[in-house]
């Protein structure tokens, strides 16, 4: 199995504008955050499920999610596409 990357480097969204823009089929489900919620997925495969092991990897995840959010708030706020 491969090494998992430190939880500190997925804290932070892609620019989800051009997370958007680079997918091919255009999909309201397209997640900036997607390594974070990978990383923490192969976290619990690699650990049996033992959820206290990764609660780094969730919080990553979390943390990236509510800068993306917020990302999305401001450039609404701004009159910017947000999509």
């Amino acid at each position: 199995m491969s090494n998992l990357p430190p939880p500190d480097s997925n804290r932070n969204p892609k620019d989800y504008r051009e997370t958007f823009k680079s997918r091919q089929e255009v999909s309201k489900f397209v997640d900036p955050c997607e390594a974070a919620s990978k990383a923490s997925f192969a976290c619990m495969n690699k650990n049996d499920f033992d959820r206290d092991k990764c609660l780094d990897y969730f919080q990553a995840y979390r943390d990236c999610k509510k800068t993306w959010m917020d990302q999305r708030k401001a450039d609404r706020r701004a009159g910017r596409p947000v999509d």
